[in-house]
């Protein structure tokens, strides 16, 4: 009775897994990264070449939170705490430039073009919003985790995905009531701290002793599956204590980076990455509606004037961020590139406006479009300016 769901399942990741590799495999013959390929090939699944591929397929959907998870994770374990440690005060400076900047760049356009209050509000918060899960991708495809500048954007991302939480809190209390409530911000910031800090500091000894049992066990594939049961863990925690998934299993990564097993669950984590992770960005790219930014209909031309003008700030708004670093030697065009992609972040803050009735499908239709040229754009435009 349920072998047409699975017929259907086993088809859909046929053709994702099938046009991520062919197009990651063209992407890097154009001297590309493979993460831009695996974007363009959710794009032309999204035409509908394949009547059985839904991009709104819910199964779909949590497979592709899997791998973000499983991302985050991976960019931990291969993340040295000690490095992201000493430049915390750097990201967080980073961070939270990148965060106002964007916001007070979207509310000042949509307070000019004459929108209301609530509108300017919801353009401004999905304009900080950063994916930490498109510039890992790119840096590992780059080999370049390892670098300052890398660890920077990465702690930054970390910490700007715990200020676009609470960012996304003040704004669905604006959504379901029509006004802020404070007291739930400044909940969900605390949580978050109190979560980050109690996991570095208890984590350590919860992985020491995972590692002695380990060691102890004989069964197959007890390591990899013991690492994965403490990211989940930890994913699991965050987001009942009000902050993101992606923030604990990150933070998991880091934790487990520190004890002797480091390398063993990195090698074996690989091949459960190369299956999940390219779901993810299959489906970010088909997502993307084409049609509705065609120019030759005069009702998209202005969408698309706004969807231009948001792009621009949605950029500017990152890259200023890498000034706010200090020290010398440092690529801060790099950093603030880095910083760039919106990916699924951004479109939370706008599904929630939609949902929610504060922005009609125009407005909507715009916010994606930016969504989506942030998140091209900044893996060419990574790559080109880490090699300088």
């Amino acid at each position: 009775m349920h072998e047409p769901g699975i017929a259907g399942l086993l088809a859909n990741l046929l053709a994702i897994l099938l046009s991520a590799k062919l197009f990651g495999e063209l992407a890097e013959r154009w001297g590309q990264p493979a993460v831009l390929g695996e974007l363009l090939g959710g794009v032309v699944l999204g035409f509908g070449l394949f009547p059985f591929f839904h991009p709104d397929d819910s199964v779909l959907a949590i497979l592709a939170e899997v791998g973000v998870i499983l991302l985050l994770f991976e960019t931990g374990i291969n993340s040295d705490l000690s490095q992201l440690l000493k430049v915390g005060p750097v990201s967080l400076a980073v961070a939270s430039v990148g965060v106002a900047v964007p916001f007070l760049l979207g509310y000042g356009l949509m307070s000019l073009l004459g929108y209301g209050g609530m509108q300017a509000v919801f353009i401004g918060a999905a304009l900080t919003a950063t994916s930490v899960g498109i510039t890992a991708r790119v840096l590992a495809d780059m080999g370049r985790l390892g670098i300052p500048e890398a660890q920077i954007v990465l702690g930054a991302a970390v910490i700007d995905d715990i200020l676009g939480i609470i960012i996304l809190s003040a704004v669905q209390g604006i959504a379901a009531s029509g006004s802020l409530s404070w007291f739930s911000v400044l909940r969900t910031t605390l949580l978050a701290v109190v979560f980050l800090g109690a996991a570095l500091w208890i984590g350590p000894h919860v992985s020491d002793v995972m590692v002695k049992i380990v060691h102890r066990m004989r069964v197959r594939g007890v390591l990899i599956v013991s690492a994965l049961c403490f990211a989940f863990a930890m994913a699991l925690l965050a987001q009942a204590l009000g902050t993101a998934m992606i923030v604990g299993a990150f933070t998991a990564g880091i934790i487990l980076a520190r004890t002797d097993k480091r390398e063993d669950i990195d090698t074996t984590l690989k091949p459960i990455s190369d299956l999940f992770v390219p779901i993810f960005f299959v489906m970010v790219g088909a997502k993307v509606r084409l049609g509705a930014y065609n120019p030759f209909f005069p009702e998209n031309r202005a969408m698309l004037g706004l969807a231009a003008a948001l792009i621009v700030l949605a950029i500017i708004g990152k890259v200023v961020s890498g000034w706010a670093v200090w020290g010398r030697g440092l690529n801060r065009l790099g950093i603030g590139v880095g910083m760039i992609p919106r990916g699924e972040v951004g479109l939370i803050f706008a599904q929630i406006g939609l949902a929610s009735g504060v922005i009609a499908v125009p407005l909507y239709t715009a916010v994606v479009g930016m969504v989506v040229a942030t998140t091209f754009l900044a893996p060419l435009l990574l790559k080109r300016v880490l090699q300088k």
